[in-house]
């Protein structure tokens, strides 16, 4: 006798059983109790028969009444032992026929309350049941994207809680449905609705089908969102829905080892090897058009991935899916390739690199910047880093193209970390000869020294604020601060030492007789030598604030003390303007200073206005306005002082 379904139970019994021979009877089993226990089976069975059903009628055996279930579950395990003594004692039996026919019924019933019980899971990832765009669709801030993730995520984790509470249902069928050899039944109808519910998470979670040939096409802003999109999708896949959907197969087949496996399987490898096998399309494409700002993405999936690849290798330990491990591995080591072929480009740009560009003021570059931000950047990455140079030794620079006492390396020859630390050094290293040879673009000396104090400043100073300073040692910090403060020091002399030169003194004068008027030219002179270098060196910057002080107190220092030792000792004289042989001098040492303390704005000398009052004249800038007390009291007479 054969179901509706296509179910025939004497064939399944068969299949697996060597039919025996038939016999007479044996003696030696009890036909009453036998017939008991049929009779106690038909009952519920017929009770529950979906033959007199219609599917828009069914009521769930298993929502109705848990304790009518269980008893449903135990007939149907007494019916199965009944058979089984039967199939030894009396094949021929018509009790046999009878049993093996509510067997079907009973096999009917409980493959619909399972596939019940799984579409009852199923229904909570219904698309309407998510509030989420399609993965194709272009997100418009982080912050949307994070709540769209949060809602799938969200999702799948309700659906495994509701899960939870039908395993012991779902467990209790499928033993049934095994032991009666119905196995295959069980296992197809698990998979139908599993798999979706995994193959739609995976789509929902914006991770599709990426060939090579359509990535190639792909504008980069678009691979980079399907990356970020990509990297959500693994922390949602790895933490809620392969784990969950390995234990649920784990606890619903437990007494199956093959079914707990192929379930798993197939259900599983298709979404995984989706999910893994999309960074090595990304890999491949930007191997063959590398560029610095795709290294980023890259590196941020080979963290993933080796973060992830314990729990990968655990999750999807079956050797029938091996592929998944496979793949996980394979899209390692393309990203690997990948993130080194977009390293020796970089380095290559760095070096290419052909801009006039003349900073104004000798500032920081725009490539030094540029190129920093870059370094920084990748210096958070030192850990992946770290394990794809170690495993690409040859691609490092030979360390004897450094300079001598370039940097100290502490750790031992060839370790990962010294490596790594001989990687980024060399970075910064052609960095800076390739500043060195824009250095030369500046006429005057002075201003290639400040240009070269202004760089290096920038470099050490974001090298130290990073994880750079961990790469590179105090050592390395210390010995480039120390070249800043040289290339300081060959600015001012060249720049200032002149002037300071030319400063007159106290002791010049007495030692050599000095008449007043002769004071009073050098005076003179030096007034007018101090405004044309101030003038020469007013579009000159200094971004960074401790170097700027640094520079101003060191300039101050040189002249100030000097001069105004000089100033006091002439004060009368001084105090002699506008009558026949008094002085006119420009500046009084807080004049001086006041005009130092503008030094290295870039905003030069024209933006100054000076308005002379009766008793003072008043200097006005961009920024500041200050009174300048003036030694012209006679208000009709134009001042000369400015």
């Amino acid at each position: 006798m054969r179901s509706k379904s296509g179910f025939s139970f004497f064939s399944k019994i068969t299949s697996s059983r060597k039919r025996p021979s038939f016999s007479a009877p044996s003696k030696s089993y009890d036909l009453s109790g036998i017939d008991k226990t049929i009779d106690n089976a038909a009952e519920i069975i017929e009770k529950w028969n979906t033959e007199y059903v219609s599917s828009n009628n069914f009521y769930s055996l298993f929502c109705e009444s848990k304790r009518e279930a269980k008893k449903f579950v135990r007939r149907v395990k007494e019916l199965q032992n009944a058979m089984d003594l039967l199939i030894r004692e009396d094949p021929s039996s018509d009790h046999l026929l009878r049993a093996q026919r509510l067997m079907q019924i009973a096999m009917k019933r409980l493959q619909k309350e399972f596939l019940q019980i799984l579409s009852m899971n199923r229904a909570h990832l219904d698309p309407e049941s998510i509030s989420t765009r399609s993965p194709t669709s272009v997100v418009s801030n982080d912050e949307d994207a994070w709540h769209e993730y949060r809602s799938v995520g969200d999702s799948i984790m309700e659906v495994e809680e509701v899960s939870k509470n039908s395993r012991t249902e779902l467990k209790s069928i499928a033993e049934c449905m095994i032991s009666t050899g119905y196995a295959k039944e069980c296992a197809n109808t698990y998979k139908s609705i599993r798999k979706s519910i995994v193959d739609e998470s995976i789509y929902r979670l914006g991770v599709e089908k990426l060939s090579s040939s359509k990535a190639k096409k792909m504008p980069y802003e678009v691979v980079e969102l399907k990356t970020k999109r990509w990297i959500e999708a693994v922390k949602v896949s790895m933490k809620t829905l392969f784990i969950s959907e390995k234990t649920l197969c784990d606890e619903v087949f437990e007494s199956s080892a093959s079914l707990r496996e192929s379930c798993f399987r197939d259900i599983s490898k298709e979404g995984a090897l989706l999910l893994f096998g999309f960074p090595e399309t990304v890999a491949v494409r930007d191997k063959k058009n590398p560029h610095m700002k795709k290294i980023f993405p890259l590196l941020d999936m080979y963290c993933m991935i080796t973060e992830k690849l314990l729990a990968i290798e655990a999750i999807f330990s079956f050797p029938s899916i091996s592929a998944v491990r496979t793949q996980a591995h394979s899209s390692l080591t393309r990203l690997s390739e990948s993130i080194l072929s977009n390293l020796a480009e970089f380095e290559s740009d760095i070096r290419k690199d052909t801009s006039k560009t003349m900073v104004r003021g000798g500032g920081v570059h725009p490539m030094t910047i540029s190129v920093m931000d870059h370094i920084s950047r990748l210096s958070e990455y030192s850990s992946s880093l770290m394990d794809i140079l170690n495993g690409s030794p040859s691609s490092s620079p030979d360390k004897s193209l450094l300079p001598k006492s370039y940097f100290n390396v502490m750790e031992s020859e060839g370790s990962p970390s010294s490596e790594l630390k001989v990687r980024f050094a060399w970075l910064i290293l052609v960095l800076l000869c390739k500043i060195d040879g824009k250095a030369e673009m500046y006429k005057e000396f002075s201003m290639q020294y400040l240009f070269l104090t202004n760089n290096l400043q920038y470099v050490v100073s974001r090298a130290r604020s990073t994880n750079l300073k961990q790469l590179l040692g105090d050592d390395w910090i210390t010995r480039h601060f120390e070249k800043v403060k040289q290339f300081a020091r060959s600015y001012e002399r060249l720049a200032w030492d002149p002037l300071v030169s030319m400063c007159p003194t106290i002791s010049t004068c007495e030692a050599v007789g000095m008449s007043q008027e002769e004071a009073k030219m050098q005076s003179e002179k030096f007034n007018e030598s101090f405004e044309k270098t101030c003038e020469a060196q007013s579009e000159c910057v200094i971004p960074d604030r401790k170097l700027l002080d640094e520079m101003r107190m060191s300039i101050r220092r040189k002249l100030l003390p000097i001069y105004r030792d000089f100033y006091n000792a002439h004060r009368n004289a001084v105090m002699l303007i506008g009558k026949e042989g008094g002085w006119n001098i420009r500046y009084t040492p807080e004049d001086m200073e006041y005009r130092l303390s503008e030094l290295f704005t870039g905003k030069g000398i024209s933006a100054n206005r000076y308005v002379c009052t009766e008793d003072f004249c008043v200097v006005r800038t961009a920024t500041t306005t200050r009174s300048l007390s003036c030694r012209r009291k006679t208000r009709s007479l134009s001042c000369r002082r400015f």
